[in-house]
């Protein structure tokens, strides 16, 4: 069942990027649709079984009972027709999920720590920067914090996307905790599935709604993919892992998953540097919680600075980005 599993996912990866390809060549912007066969479900706080219609044309099955695995009670992916479910972290390459595990460029999972309200360097590319910035708790027994990511600062060419994820008291999966804006100006998309935000300014840059709620796809044409879900710590978690959430803070935040598209092989940052096609992986692969340490490195000065030590980013002088999407 695990090696089916396996094949599932990765055909999924290979439908997702086969279609990014044919978008790509076409002169039409709009984002790669989702493989129809799977669906987005938000079972709700205490609801992680939810019925599903998923209908199947040879056997005539119209519904099937969907249940979220534990790692993800508050939104998984349904694979129609046998009902199989995933975690947003296990379905989409280059993910950053929980404290923050990254799968990097060169398949490695890796846990990156930072620190809580500090800004960190994600990716730095000649054309694109990405910062993260983290929140967290620290547990007294502990020489770190407890993060999460909880923002996402964008920048290329000259204009800025900032996706971040609401401080939330009380977590319900209907309420819409995501926070947008491009250049300044908020980002409003209908809380519906599908419903899509397109950029008057940047033709190829479009939001794409993935739930009616705290899901959205961000796609960049030529440069960049990112599936992103607003997410909480919750009580059973934070119970386990001593987290300390608190009733006046769910701690919500993301769980991610980037794909990039034209990175050059200078490219650097937490994730980034993991693209590269001369990257050394020195860390423990084999250790359960392999850490990648140097956060000094890492750190900016805000969630759009292009100031850490690692920057690739040249803020000026650069071209447009609809001039080298393909």
């Amino acid at each position: 069942m695990a090696r089916l599993a396996l094949c599932v996912v990765a055909a999924l990866v290979a439908v997702c990027a086969a279609a990014a390809s044919v978008a790509a060549q076409s002169s039409a912007p709009p984002p790669v649709p989702l493989p129809s066969n799977y669906h987005v479900i938000s079972p709700g706080r205490f609801k992680r079984d939810q019925q599903l219609a998923c209908n199947d044309d040879k056997t005539n099955k119209t519904s099937c009972m969907a249940k979220c695995d534990r790692r993800c009670p508050n939104q998984c992916i349904v694979l129609c027709p046998g009902c199989k479910t995933f975690c947003m972290c296990d379905f989409y390459p280059g993910v950053s999920c929980g404290d923050p595990r990254f799968t990097g460029g060169d398949g490695n999972n890796f846990y990156f720590h930072g620190k809580k309200d500090q800004d960190f360097c994600i990716l730095s590319d000649a054309d694109l920067h990405i910062n993260a910035h983290f929140i967290g708790k620290r547990n007294p027994a502990m020489s770190r914090d407890f993060t999460w990511i909880q923002a996402l600062g964008i920048r290329f060419a000259d204009h800025r996307l900032y996706m971040g994820a609401k401080k939330t008291a009380k977590w319900s999966n209907d309420v819409d905790r995501l926070e947008l804006a491009f250049d300044g100006a908020p980002v409003d998309i209908p809380t519906e599935a599908g419903a899509v935000w397109e950029s008057a300014t940047v033709p190829g840059l479009t939001i794409t709604r993935i739930a009616a709620t705290n899901g959205i796809r961000v796609h960049l044409k030529g440069m960049l993919d990112i599936m992103a879900n607003v997410v909480p710590i919750s009580e059973e978690d934070s119970r386990i892992h001593n987290y300390g959430v608190t009733e006046d803070d769910s701690l919500a935040h993301f769980d991610l998953g980037f794909k990039f598209l034209d990175l050059t092989d200078d490219v650097h940052g937490v994730l980034g540097q993991t693209y590269r096609s001369d990257y050394v992986n020195q860390l423990d692969v084999s250790s359960k919680m392999p850490v990648m340490g140097g956060a000094p490195k890492y750190v900016s000065s805000d969630i759009f600075a292009t100031d850490c030590a690692v920057a690739r980013f040249r803020a000026a002088g650069i071209s447009m980005v609809t001039a080298r999407a393909y």
